[in-house]
């Protein structure tokens, strides 16, 4: 009987770890109301700790990858873990503003910005050559299907026995996710003496040399002397503004404005997170068979449209153009994923992870600059439509700069930048 390779063991337990990440860093948007009644903070005060967590969520992810490199996948990601963990719990005793930004924001962020997509590019880059880009686009589903399973059951939880008992629920979840990392997850095919999936030699790891923040900014530095590096970022800066940032942390508040119940907002949010399963790997699919930039340029243009016509689709009830929205945003929701991870290895070589781990802390910059100016929007004009249509145009901005990459495809391309893989 043939063997079935050790990395699809190693995907399954990285789909699980993403999947709890993508959760546990959903929570807040279902605690935005119950945290406004208790305290009286405004949206836009806690949606900074909303930024707060998005902004980590996004910076920590180069740093990680480069740790991944010098101390272990495993290790790594197993201290996440338990960052999550501590963070979720710590909410428990807070009783003024800045506690929510250090538990939701610092500790949260951290331990889930080790865990993001940064730890996809690894994962896939190490273990697979043969179907990379349909395994990027199963494993970034992972953080659709965390959407799916946590935001309805946390949100009837909020509602039954309030906003703690789902903290204390976050915490437990994250904590028991650890002990199948340390049975299951290694960092490396030659640590159980196998090539990669499709390759036919196995590779030596090598550590590399000096620490891991040092090569990850060095990794920074040579890729911000490339124009592709620039037009990657700015393309995904827009995406996390116009997904995690704005619908992500407001779509549930915004849909309640309009006489929707909370529960029935967060089913709608979690139905994005249905369909986006489907959407990212079909787009992983397509990214083996298609040119990324093409994809990445459709993708942004269809997600511009849906948001321009959104402001007219909110309701009381859920009903059809609404719920053809949720499909829709749902197919093109995370979808950029796999042609820019695919982009960011064609350019950079085996230096791709960490660069990817810097444009994908462009996202989280673009997703926290867009969850406060929401939140501070809809303070200042007491609705989100202006925030609808602003995310509208800049993602209409997000498939000209994607072309732009089309258009100059033959970019110079770096093998190897001077960070060690």
């Amino acid at each position: 009987m043939r063997r079935i390779h050790p990395a699809w063991a190693v995907a399954a337990v990285t789909f699980v770890a993403l999947l709890g990440a993508a959760g546990f860093r959903a929570t807040p948007s279902v605690m935005l109301q119950p945290l406004h009644e208790e305290f009286g903070w405004s949206l836009g005060t806690i949606s900074a700790a909303v930024s707060v967590n998005l902004l980590l969520y996004g910076l920590t992810a180069p740093f990680a990858a480069a740790l991944m490199n010098r101390f272990g996948v495993r290790r790594v990601a197993m201290a996440a873990l338990l960052l999550v963990s501590a963070g979720s719990g710590l909410t428990l005793w807070m009783t003024q503003s800045w506690q929510l930004v250090l538990c939701w924001g610092v500790l949260v962020g951290l331990g889930t910005g080790s865990l993001a997509l940064g730890f996809v590019a690894t994962i896939t880059g190490r273990w697979f050559v043969r179907h990379r880009g349909l395994v990027t686009g199963v494993l970034t589903a992972a953080g659709a299907t965390g959407n799916l399973i946590f935001l309805p059951v946390l949100s009837r939880i909020v509602e039954s026995d309030g906003w703690r008992t789902a903290a204390v629920t976050v915490s437990i979840a994250a904590l028991a996710v650890v002990p199948l990392l340390g049975w299951k997850l290694r960092d490396h095919p030659a640590q159980v003496g196998v090539p990669a999936l499709g390759a036919t030699e196995i590779e030596t790891p090598v550590k590399p040399a000096g620490g891991a923040a040092g090569n990850a900014l060095r990794a920074l530095r040579d890729a911000a002397r490339t124009r592709a590096f620039w037009l990657l970022a700015g393309g995904f800066a827009i995406c996390g503004a116009t997904t995690n940032g704005l619908v992500g942390t407001h779509f549930i508040p915004a849909a309640h404005d309009h006489g929707m119940p909370q529960t029935t907002a967060a089913t709608l949010l979690a139905l994005v997170g249905v369909f986006d399963v489907v959407g990212t790997i079909a787009s992983g699919w397509l990214t083996d068979r298609v040119d990324s930039r093409i994809l990445l340029g459709a993708y942004y243009a269809l997600r511009g449209l849906s948001l321009l016509v959104l402001p007219s689709l909110f309701a009381a009830t859920a009903h059809p153009s609404m719920l053809i929205f949720v499909l829709f945003y749902g197919l093109d929701w995370v979808a950029t994923v796999p042609p820019t991870v695919t982009l960011c290895r064609e350019y950079f070589g085996a230096a791709g992870p960490i660069v990817f781990g810097w444009v994908f802390a462009s996202h989280q910059f673009g997703a926290a600059a867009a969850a406060t100016a929401a939140g501070l929007a809809r303070d200042r004009f007491g609705d989100y439509t202006i925030a609808w249509y602003v995310a509208g145009g800049l993602a209409i901005l997000g498939a000209i700069l994607s072309l732009m990459l089309y258009a100059g495809k033959r970019l110079p391309v770096i093998e190897e930048l001077r960070v060690p893989a």
